[in-house]
């Protein structure tokens, strides 16, 4: 099952979890990608702290990635799988 980083809570980085996620069909207008590098800047550490709130938690990090999309959802036309 794919995991990732994510926030439940504000805080330091006592509040970092490594979860396991679902990750299901692509939507429309929405692609799935999976990621082979992932950034993570000081936006990050300013979710995780809540000096920029966050719309709702779990809260993921990493707003920045490259990799491969595997899927597309209906009316994407701008990206393809593979």
């Amino acid at each position: 099952m794919p995991k990732a980083i994510r926030i439940h809570k504000n805080g330091g980085p006592e509040v970092l979890s490594l979860d396991e996620v679902v990750v299901g069909d692509p939507g429309p207008g929405e692609a799935r990608v999976r990621h082979h590098a992932v950034g993570l800047n000081f936006i990050d550490i300013y979710f995780r702290t809540g000096l920029y709130p966050s719309a709702s938690f779990p809260a993921g990090l990493g707003s920045e990635g490259a990799g491969i999309v595997e899927a597309v959802g209906a009316g994407v036309t701008h990206v393809k799988a593979g």
